[in-house]
C-alpha cells in the first residue's frame, strides 16, 4: 500500500532512493533500458552528459543528468534521430530545450473534436468489360512480380 502511494518517480527510480538521490552507472542503465556501456559512449559523443565521478571513476547521475540522457535516448529510439542529429539539438537549443521537448510529450494532448466527415458518394459501377481488362492488368503484374521474385533468389543463391 506505501509503494502505491509514493510518487511515480520515485518509484520508477529505485525502491529505496528518494527522486533527487543520486544513481550509478547500473541504477540508470535498468531505468533507462540501456546497456552501462551505451550510457559510457553517450558521455563521450554528448558533452552535456557530465556524471559526477569518485574515487575509482565511478559514475553518480545527477537527476537532471538522468532527465537528458532520457531525452537522448527517447530522440534516437523512438524518434530516429542520429547522433549527430541529437548533438545538432543539443547544440542550437540546449539542454533546457530538450527537457520542455521531454515535458511537452509527457503531457497527454486532448485532442479538438472533429466535424463528422460527409459521406462519399459511392464509384459508379464498372461494367463487365472493365472488371475483366482490372484482372487482366492485376494477373499481368502477379506474373511479373513473381519472375522478379525468382530472379531474386537465384541472385541471393
Amino acid at each position: 500500500m506505501a509503494e502505491a502511494l509514493r510518487p511515480v518517480e520515485a518509484r520508477r527510480r529505485g525502491s529505496a532512493k528518494s527522486a533527487s538521490a543520486f544513481r550509478t552507472i547500473s541504477e540508470v542503465a535498468n531505468e533507462l533500458d540501456v546497456p552501462q556501456h551505451v550510457l559510457r559512449f553517450w558521455e563521450s559523443k554528448f558533452i552535456q552528459v557530465k556524471p559526477m565521478k569518485r574515487g575509482g571513476g565511478r559514475r553518480y547521475y545527477r537527476p537532471e543528468d538522468i532527465d537528458l540522457l532520457r531525452s537522448i535516448r527517447e530522440l534516437l529510439y523512438t524518434d530516429g534521430y542520429t547522433i549527430k542529429g541529437v548533438q545538432k539539438l543539443l547544440r542550437e537549443g540546449g539542454v533546457k530545450a530538450l527537457a520542455e521537448r521531454q515535458n511537452s510529450r509527457a503531457r497527454p494532448e486532448v485532442p479538438e473534436p472533429r466535424a463528422r466527415p460527409e459521406p462519399v458518394p459511392a464509384a459508379p459501377a464498372a461494367d463487365a468489360s472493365e472488371v475483366e481488362a482490372l484482372r487482366a492488368a492485376l494477373a499481368e503484374l502477379v506474373e511479373e512480380l513473381e519472375r522478379i521474385g525468382a530472379r531474386l533468389r537465384n541472385a541471393l543463391d
